[in-house]
């Protein structure tokens, strides 16, 4: 399992479309993935969790990822959220 730190950088935050758009990128992975900010921790592969979340550019969240291709779906996500 791993962990990691980062900040939204997609101008609109996560709305609908880039909701979506993180939830088919996270989809593609075997791992279990969560986003966790404040006191919430979701699924990072339901629209409707992530969509509860409401994080708009510049806010921080936490990454877990747990499972067999850990590696690469962190990579896959932190890209995303960071705009790489």
């Amino acid at each position: 399992m791993i962990s990691k730190n980062m900040t939204i950088s997609i101008p609109s935050g996560l709305e609908a479309r880039p909701v979506a758009l993180l939830v088919q990128v996270a989809s593609r992975y075997d791992s279990s993935i969560y986003v966790e900010c404040g006191n919430k921790k979701v699924n990072a592969k339901s629209i409707m969790g992530m969509m509860s979340l409401a994080t708009p550019a510049g806010t921080a969240i936490t990454v877990t990822v747990d499972g067999p291709d850990e590696n690469a779906a962190m990579k896959g996500i932190e890209d995303f959220l960071t705009g790489k």
